[in-house]
């Protein structure tokens, strides 16, 4: 987390690498991260990797068209919302977006760094993050991005005012479809 507090993503980035480099050692045929926040450094990675990566914003996007879905809303750390990281995906395949307010973001990030990572699931982060996902609901958004591992512990499609993305998921079902050859996975 130094090196993300500090915004040294091609530290970030020497650490992805080298966990790349030993998987290929060991027969990996390609890597995924579940983590969004660190996808930031992935341009650094990609040109140096020994193996295809798949991002997983693009696994978000491909899913978010496929639904039919125009505009979403962006949950997150802090330093993802803030990002390009899903902004340049979504835009890609011609997607819309809305960001969490300063305000918002602050809260988000709190819950997720000081609550979800520890396993702390309080009622009032939920209320918190419907409240969020409505208001971007009010600005339009037909679904949510969860771009967060820690958030589908509180919110999911049974109490999200939006459909959800679940990036995780999404993510865990495209290397799939990859590693095999591209039939379909099971949801």
């Amino acid at each position: 987390m130094e090196l993300i507090y500090t915004g040294d993503w091609q530290g970030v980035a020497r650490l992805m690498l080298a966990s790349a480099d030993k998987l290929a050692a060991i027969g990996a045929d390609l890597l995924i991260c579940p983590d969004n926040t660190i996808h930031q450094a992935l341009g650094f990675v990609q040109p140096k990797s020994p193996l295809p990566w798949i991002h997983i914003a693009e696994a978000v996007a491909e899913d978010a068209v496929r639904r039919g879905f125009r505009r979403v809303g962006l949950t997150g750390t802090r330093w993802l919302v803030e990002s390009e990281v899903y902004p340049e995906k979504l835009a890609a395949r011609g997607l819309e977006f809305v960001r969490p307010d300063a305000g918002e973001r602050e809260e988000i990030n709190r819950i997720i760094m000081d609550e979800l990572v520890y396993g702390v699931f309080k009622p009032e982060s939920v209320l918190s993050f419907q409240q969020v996902i409505g208001r971007m609901q009010g600005e339009g958004c037909d679904a949510v991005v969860l771009g967060c591992t820690e958030i589908p512990l509180i919110i999911d499609d049974g109490n999200s005012p939006l459909p959800v993305l679940d990036s995780t998921r999404l993510l865990a079902r495209a290397a799939l479809r990859k590693a095999v050859g591209g039939t379909a996975v099971p949801k």
